[in-house]
């Protein structure tokens, strides 16, 4: 399923607090010159439209979000969104999420990084592409905080099997853990628009939680 249209953004709209390219980043990695504080930081991959970026930064005022997301239009789009609701604790940056992992986040850097729905790829020539790959998994673990999390969600059931039986063969991180699924309290109340319209035509979504040791 596409991804649908997305409105026009606001060319008149200052998006220097919230979009950021990777040439912007700091090197070396303090995230203090990102968000002007030490906070616990979190990264979601593919962050498309930014419903969980506003979602969570909205409900963790005391955390820090990086969304990283490649195409550029969903990047710029998101960084509105934040603009807008005057979210602070949230930045967009327009990048290629494996290079940051393993070009610039040190060790021990995030409390968690997100994973929602990525490109499953679905021609065997081409699943070599996939973000879930074993160097990523790697990086993700290097990264993360003792006990920080790994979430992943897919509506692809192969994907999901063939990557928790990867991280179980290069990783040492503890999962995967049940995701409890609660009912959605409004018509927003989702973690991103791929979770919103697979739920509304009751489509299989997958999900695993992982705990660094």
């Amino acid at each position: 399923m596409g991804r649908r249209s997305l409105r026009k953004v606001d060319p008149l709209l200052d998006l220097t607090s919230h979009l950021k390219t990777f040439e912007q980043l700091p090197r070396p990695w303090d995230a203090t010159l990102l968000f002007g504080r030490q906070a616990p930081l979190e990264i979601e991959v593919g962050s498309g439209k930014g419903l969980f970026m506003r979602g969570a930064a909205a409900a963790c005022p005391e955390r820090d979000f990086l969304g990283i997301e490649i195409a550029a239009k969903y990047a710029r789009f998101s960084a509105a969104m934040l603009t807008k609701r005057g979210l602070h604790n949230a930045i967009v940056v327009q990048a290629d999420a494996l290079r940051i992992f393993s070009e610039l986040l040190p060790v021990a850097a995030l409390q968690a990084v997100h994973i929602y729905f990525p490109d499953p790829w679905w021609k065997k020539r081409h699943k070599k592409r996939r973000v879930m790959r074993e160097s990523f998994m790697r990086d993700v673990e290097r990264t993360l905080l003792t006990n920080g999390t790994l979430h992943f969600w897919t509506d692809v059931e192969e994907y999901f099997h063939t990557t928790l039986g990867l991280i179980a063969s290069c990783t040492g991180l503890n999962g995967p853990l049940e995701v409890v699924v609660r009912p959605a309290e409004h018509d927003m109340d989702y973690r991103t628009h791929f979770e919103r319209r697979m739920r509304q035509i009751n489509e299989p979504i997958y999900r695993a939680e992982f705990r660094k040791r």
